[in-house]
């Protein structure tokens, strides 16, 4: 067997052996699809910039394997998550434009939307949880009561008094807003983001 295979783990190895010799074609596609993960991973990792990744992709493309933008595209998509900061936001938006910007038949306007929908969804995300955090925090400033915590030490019952923003976290309202909010929110981004890799083509 080649190289190539040598480096494949005994599972993969077994499951080749299992549906026979891999046509050469599709073990480019397998290696170059390797490749790409070794690049995301330096542009992941701020190791290189959206440039770098734009020209690392045009050699793809000059050598006919149009497929592998896509493919980057989608993990580019696929590694969007609500939690992901407005920085990496901007940073995957301009890998993805610029990949777009190697292809024959360009989508780029209708992807820039699904940014701009992505980004509108986070500043709501972020506005609704300070709000609420706003009123909950004036709430417990107005009621020192909920700035107690009873706490066992030995067999005796403490008194103890929490900070503002501490009586905040342990209040089950807000803990109970907080899993709300972030579902509620976690699905309209993923909505969101399995909506712009259907613009992928």
């Amino acid at each position: 067997m080649s190289d190539w295979n040598d480096k494949l783990s005994p599972l993969m190895k077994e499951r080749l052996a299992r549906i026979g010799e891999v046509a050469p074609a599709e073990k480019e596609r397998l290696k170059a699809f390797e490749e790409l993960g070794v690049i995301l991973s330096d542009f992941f990792s701020g190791r290189m910039d959206s440039d770098g990744l734009w020209s690392k992709l045009k050699e793809y493309k000059d050598s006919g394997k149009d497929y592998v933008l896509k493919e980057a595209q989608i993990r580019l998509i696929d590694s969007m998550v609500l939690g992901t900061t407005g920085d990496e936001l901007r940073k995957r938006k301009e890998g993805i434009i610029g990949v777009e910007s190697l292809k024959k038949h360009q989508n780029t306007s209708v992807l820039e939307r699904g940014f701009d929908a992505l980004d509108g969804l986070h500043k709501q995300y972020k506005d609704e949880l300070e709000e609420v955090y706003k009123n909950v925090k004036s709430q417990v400033e107005r009621n020192p009561q909920l700035r107690m915590q009873q706490v066992r030490q030995g067999q005796t019952m403490m008194v103890t008094q929490l900070s503002v923003e501490e009586a905040v976290k342990n209040l089950p309202e807000w803990r109970s807003f907080l899993a709300q909010h972030e579902a509620r929110y976690s699905q309209e981004f993923a909505k969101l983001v399995a909506d712009m890799k259907t613009r992928i083509k």
